[in-house]
């Protein structure tokens, strides 16, 4: 029986430091590209460039551990038509929540775009009626409402408000939402399941293509222009490193607890970011406003998360495939990248 109980521990502390390396890293990785896109002594305001590599450097690591080292498996199962049907649509969604969320950071403070982020529920709730993949109902109307009258509040409190930011984050919000829901469309009509690791290694390389495009007309000539090809490797090196890391924490987290705990470590990693981002960065200016509207939103999303977990668990689906518990901006940009 002490043995057992010993062994128990030790799980369970195992499982902590899972969740506090998933929050450590989601939090750090949104200051991080933050500090990048905007640092002057970085010099590297292009969050399509940051973005990309973040998406080439993912799809080589992926390579290396999963066809090289062999460390980690790939799931079986993908087809060409699974594949132009819904990976494409996935990394071409994947790849514009990361441009536009990390191109919102130029414009608006970190707190405000987390605050923003929370309208996230709305979104996939609105899109997923569309799609036929959810059912209206006065409950969750109810929850939406909450939520977008908590990010109001959240908005009208914001005193230094930039709408060019605003709409780069609404922007990358919808691209989040789609993927979303392209996400549920595989696992539920595709019938295919995949872990963290295997949708990145499918995905990263389709977000990179779909990423170059726009990168070589935007903003290579800037680049160009400007001479900032002379950047920093280490730093941005490890700015993607601390990306892949982040994703792999997710996996780490969904292996060893469920999906329940993973969307509270989300809630707590939001707040983290929200009052850290006002002591570390100047254009971070919290109101009673802001943190009132943004509770409240908070309230609506975990209220959101409860109803999802208990339909889930009603039809006797479990929770823990990816297409809630993918990648997170890291998603570089949120991202939960």
């Amino acid at each position: 029986m002490a043995d057992l109980m010993r062994r128990l521990s030790g799980e369970q502390c195992l499982t902590y430091a899972y969740i506090l390396l998933y929050i450590a890293l989601s939090s750090g990785q949104i200051f991080f590209n933050k500090w990048v896109l905007s640092s002057k002594e970085i010099n590297f305001p292009y969050p399509l460039g940051l973005t990309l590599l973040h998406m080439v450097f993912s799809s080589v690591l992926c390579f290396v551990l999963t066809k090289v080292l062999k460390i980690m498996k790939v799931e079986e199962g993908m087809t060409t038509e699974i594949y132009t049907t819904s990976v494409i649509p996935i990394g071409a969604m994947f790849a514009m929540t990361l441009w536009l969320g990390n191109t919102a950071y130029l414009y608006i403070s970190v707190a405000f775009a987390q605050m923003l982020k929370a309208i996230m529920p709305v979104a996939v709730f609105i899109l997923g009626v569309a799609a036929g993949l959810e059912v209206m109902s006065c409950r969750m109307l109810l929850i939406m409402s909450v939520i977008s009258f908590g990010v109001l509040v959240a908005s009208y409190g914001e005193i230094n408000i930039s709408w060019i930011g605003v709409v780069y984050q609404m922007g990358g919000v919808v691209g989040e939402a789609l993927r979303l829901i392209f996400m549920e469309i595989l696992v539920k009509r595709k019938g295919l399941k995949l872990n963290p690791i295997s949708v990145m290694y499918y995905v990263s390389p389709c977000s990179a293509l779909c990423l170059l495009v726009p990168w070589i007309f935007l903003e290579k000539p800037k680049m160009d222009e400007e001479g900032t090809w002379n950047f920093k490797p280490l730093i941005l090196t490890l700015n993607s490193l601390c990306t892949f890391a982040l994703n792999l924490s997710v996996f780490l987290v969904i292996s060893h607890t469920s999906a329940l705990t993973i969307r509270v470590a989300g809630v707590v990693k939001d707040w983290v970011v929200v009052l850290l981002s006002a002591l570390l960065f100047a254009d971070t200016k919290l109101t009673i406003i802001n943190l009132f509207g943004y509770g409240i939103a908070i309230a609506g999303v975990a209220a959101y998360n409860n109803h999802k977990l208990k339909r889930e668990t009603f039809r006797g689906t479990p929770d823990d495939s990816l297409h809630s518990q993918s990648v997170p901006l890291a998603s570089p940009s949120t991202s939960d990248a």
